[in-house]
């Protein structure tokens, strides 16, 4: 079995940071020598084409007094004396046909310009470099004279030592004043990062210390730099629906506990009341059939809650076909007919529809609304149950369902947690008749399962649910994929 390497801690932001300044700092130095270098380069090269141009003209004008009969020691005489006051620049006088030169003053060797190509005047592009033993050079071989119908060129050069010596002591000035200013700039940055990061450490420190006893605590976003306020925001966001989760599973701990313990200390008792003396077989049945009712609420209980805890999780999917909304209710209230009868509540229906929906799963949620409508409805008072189909002409459509009854008002405060498991109004009231508190909470995953919306309202002691059902195969996809987390 191989071995797993050990993970790589990933950079710090101080480092990455840093790290960036640090290689943005270093390509503008690079970037800045680089001009800096080559303008100084370029400054002397233009200052040495000035005064080579001057000796040039000068080497010119005294070639040109001269008769082209002038021998060639008289030509030397004269160019002895052609430049004056002109130091570290060097001349010579070239003869291309004859190959040899005329003239060439004493201090450098300008035999390497013969071998360049002749220019009519001085540019930078037309200097060459060359170096000897212990200088270097720059110059051109210019056309300058015709004299006794063969050409002479003149070769003129400048002394490069001062020019180099100055760049080598300007580059290394130049470089250490640069690691200097980025030394410094690095430790600014350093600094700078870190003072930028107080705010992050002091929301760090204070998200440590909320707790799941004190999830009630917020961040101020204020009290932060502008650039976090979003992300205070974001978190004062989440630890509410945290809190709110948590205090939800608190209390639907407490309700499974409470819901769970009513039957089981019914069993419990019914038992100790068989054992308690002897018995015929008649009362021996009788308490066995009391102890199936308990059994029958607790396994419809545990199995609601299955199913609940099934569709949070993405694994129950409906199965979808045509169902015409209108048979389906009917059939319930043939279903429901006694239990209105009983409780002398007359069931109507208005409208017709038809949705792509789970038949089973819709039938389902109709039944609880429909038994949740009659039980808390007065007696000798109508259920209406109406349908209704919105935007017919767009891909939009959607079926509506509402069930209305009349009994008594439910309180604002009441209405936001009607589909929590478990959920009871009356708090001091232990649940009655064979509901397990999980209903209203199963209509709405099933509508959340298609794609819907369940709404509640109360006034006047006017109850309306309503189901809102996508007809669109289209739209009901979309809704599914982001109730399922996958769009």
């Amino acid at each position: 079995m191989m071995a797993k390497l050990p993970l790589i801690s990933p950079v710090s932001l101080s480092s990455r940071v840093i790290l960036l300044v640090g290689f943005a700092l270093v390509l503008c130095f690079i970037l800045l020598g680089t001009v800096i270098d080559r303008s100084i380069q370029h400054h002397f090269a233009q200052q040495d084409i000035n005064e080579l141009e001057v000796v040039a003209q000068s080497v010119k004008d005294r070639l040109q007094t001269l008769h082209p009969d002038t021998d060639i020691e008289d030509i030397q005489q004269s160019l002895d004396k052609a430049v004056a006051g002109h130091h570290g620049v060097y001349f010579a006088v070239y003869s291309p046909q004859k190959n040899r030169l005329l003239y060439q003053t004493d201090e450098a060797d300008l035999l390497p310009l013969t071998k360049s190509v002749a220019q009519r005047q001085l540019s930078i592009d037309s200097l060459t470099v060359w170096q000897t033993e212990s200088h270097v050079y720059r110059g051109a071989n210019l056309n300058a004279y015709m004299l006794d119908a063969y050409a002479i060129n003149i070769l003129v050069a400048g002394n490069m030592d001062f020019h180099i010596d100055f760049l080598d002591r300007f580059r290394k000035t130049l470089w250490l004043i640069m690691s200097i200013v980025w030394f410094i700039a690095m430790i600014t940055a350093w600094w700078a990062v870190r003072l930028g990061h107080r705010p992050l450490i002091k929301v760090s420190r204070e998200i440590r210390e909320i707790s799941a006893d004190n999830l009630h605590i917020r961040l101020q976003p204020q009290n932060v730099p502008n650039e976090l306020k979003d992300l205070v925001v974001s978190f004062n966001t989440m630890i509410s629906h945290v809190e709110a989760g948590f205090k939800r599973l608190s209390h639907f701990s407490a309700d499974i506990a409470h819901e769970l313990r009513t039957p089981l200390t019914n069993l419990a008792t019914q038992t100790q009341v068989a054992l308690s003396r002897a018995r015929n077989v008649d009362e021996y049945k009788e308490i066995l059939y009391s102890n199936q009712e308990e059994f029958d609420r607790l396994t419809k209980m545990v199995s609601d809650m299955l199913w609940l805890a099934k569709t949070d999780n993405g694994l129950i999917l409906p199965t979808l076909n045509d169902v015409d909304v209108n048979n389906e209710i009917q059939e319930l209230f043939d279903y429901f007919d006694a239990l209105a009868e009983e409780s002398a509540v007359k069931l109507k229906l208005s409208g017709q529809g038809k949705v792509k929906a789970d038949r089973d799963m819709l039938r389902r949620a109709l039944s609880n609304l429909l038994a949740n409508g009659i039980k808390y409805s007065q007696r000798n008072t109508t259920l209406l149950v109406s349908i209704t189909e919105s935007s017919p002409a767009t891909s939009n459509s959607t079926l509506q369902i509402s069930v209305k009854n009349q009994g008594e008002t439910i309180s604002p405060e009441h209405i936001a947690h009607l589909f929590d498991r478990f959920y009871r109004a009356d708090q001091s009231r232990t649940r009655d008749g064979d509901g397990t508190g999980l209903g209203l909470a199963i209509c709405q995953s099933i509508v959340d399962i298609h794609g819907g919306n369940l709404t509640v309202s109360s006034i006047d002691g006017t109850t309306v649910f309503t189901i809102t059902l996508p007809i669109s195969d289209g739209v009901f996809a979309d809704k599914m994929n982001s109730h399922l987390g996958l769009g």
